[in-house]
């Protein structure tokens, strides 16, 4: 999680990033729930950009997420059909956990002991070319503004020392709560109530790492973690997937009353 905030209402680029995943959640939601029945065709990109109120470069950004998570296809000069799913891609892990409707709260108490562990490692074990791919992630998220982009950027920090750990277990396990990592980051870059003064963050998690300080970095992971428990206030017992709709919204709402006042 960052603490720091943008310093005015999000518009632009993070609009079409914001719009971007508030439609693909409601859409993956849909295909995986059997909404949207195997085979069907989805509207065309015209109709698709008139029904969410946004603009076609926005649907193909869907729509290619989309065929990624192997939930459509897309037949030239046809259209885009929804998938059948195997059994393997009906039970993905995604899937498993938010069947389970997991909380904010639970979330963070799953993340403590894995990120604590894979950032132990990572100090034991991180080489060279490791060091420079974190210090990277950290200037990447430290430079982003967009609140999408500064979220991908919070996933690439802590995906960078799950690689350096060196235990491949550890970084699927990362990778399988992904989904709901990265929702908890939008609110978590872009809410004030969420920082807090004087806690650990990525530079400073980096820095213990970087001087190869296994208890030092522990416990600056730990403590970051942890600030959720402290920061998230009425939210942290409420399921992830509504958290996360909710704050799109918000921002969403923001980003309109930003474009209102500035007369765009």
């Amino acid at each position: 999680m960052q603490p720091s905030v943008p310093s005015s209402s999000p518009s632009g680029s993070a609009r079409r990033g914001l719009l971007t995943e508030r439609i693909a959640r409601e859409l993956e939601h849909d295909i995986r729930s059997g909404e949207i029945a195997v085979g069907t065709k989805l509207p065309s990109e015209r109709e698709l950009a008139s029904q969410f109120g946004a603009s076609r470069n926005v649907v193909r950004e869907v729509l290619r997420r989309l065929e990624a998570q192997h939930l459509i296809e897309v037949a030239p000069g046809r259209g885009s059909f929804v998938r059948e799913q195997s059994s393997g891609q009906a039970r993905g892990y995604d899937a498993l956990y938010r069947a389970g409707r997991p909380t904010v709260r639970q979330l963070i108490e799953a993340r403590i002991p894995l990120e604590v562990e894979m950032v132990r490692l990572a100090t034991e074990r991180a080489t060279d070319e490791d060091i420079a791919a974190m210090r990277a992630a950290r200037d990447g998220l430290e430079s982003a503004t967009d609140v999408v982009v500064k979220a991908q950027a919070d996933m690439e920090f802590h995906d960078a020392i799950a690689v350096a750990g060196k235990n491949p277990v550890l970084r699927i396990m990362l990778s399988s709560i992904g989904g709901m990592m990265f929702e908890m980051m939008l609110r978590s870059n872009s809410d004030p109530s969420i920082g807090e003064p004087g806690v650990p963050h990525h530079p400073e998690i980096f820095e213990a790492i970087e001087a190869r300080d296994v208890d030092l970095a522990c416990a600056r992971m730990r403590e970051h973690l942890m600030l959720g428990l402290r920061t998230y206030g009425a939210d942290l017992d409420v399921q992830v997937d509504t958290m996360a709709r909710n704050h799109i919204e918000t921002l969403l709402g923001q980003t309109e009353s930003h474009r209102a006042s500035s007369g765009r």
